[in-house]
């Protein structure tokens, strides 16, 4: 057999064929979400899938403010955030962030970042994901197309 004939083909970023895609958050489970919308960020459902590239799709999660944490997890789960100065480092449960400006979407994209790559290519493939807390969103023009998460591995 002749090894030379096996060749890997990898996906150009003008070929990668991204596609708008909107997720429904309503009644899902914040980490089961997160986990399936980084695979779909990533583009690890596509069979053209590069590791070092950015050939995944655009995510819109609506209904943010409708999801699930199970367990104790609403007044157990702590989020710190540090400023850089001395005593600067401070803590809120997830049901302090609730309460906050746009803090369901605080919530799923620090989920969603912990699941993708660290690096740039994490944060290039991050900027591809856009959170709203209700059901309606500004990227109508994209035509996006719903899917089923339940649906995916």
């Amino acid at each position: 057999m002749n090894t030379l004939s096996f060749k890997t083909s990898y996906v150009t970023p003008e070929a990668a064929n991204k596609q708008w895609v909107v997720v429904d958050a309503q009644g899902q489970t914040l980490g089961r979400l997160a986990s399936k919308v980084a695979k779909i960020l990533r583009g690890k459902y596509k069979p053209v899938f590069t590791p070092n590239m950015d050939c995944g799709d655009n995510v819109i999660i609506i209904n943010a403010s409708q999801i699930v944490l199970s367990g104790n997890k609403m007044n157990s789960k702590i989020y710190l955030t540090y400023s850089g100065y001395p005593g600067g480092q401070h803590k809120a449960t997830a049901l302090e962030m609730t309460k906050r400006v746009n803090g369901y979407e605080k919530i799923v994209r620090h989920a969603v970042k912990g699941m993708l790559p660290k690096g740039i290519l994490g944060a290039k493939v991050l900027k591809n994901l856009y959170i709203y807390e209700g059901a309606e969103h500004k990227q109508q023009a994209q035509n996006p197309t719903a899917i089923d998460i339940n649906l995916l591995k």
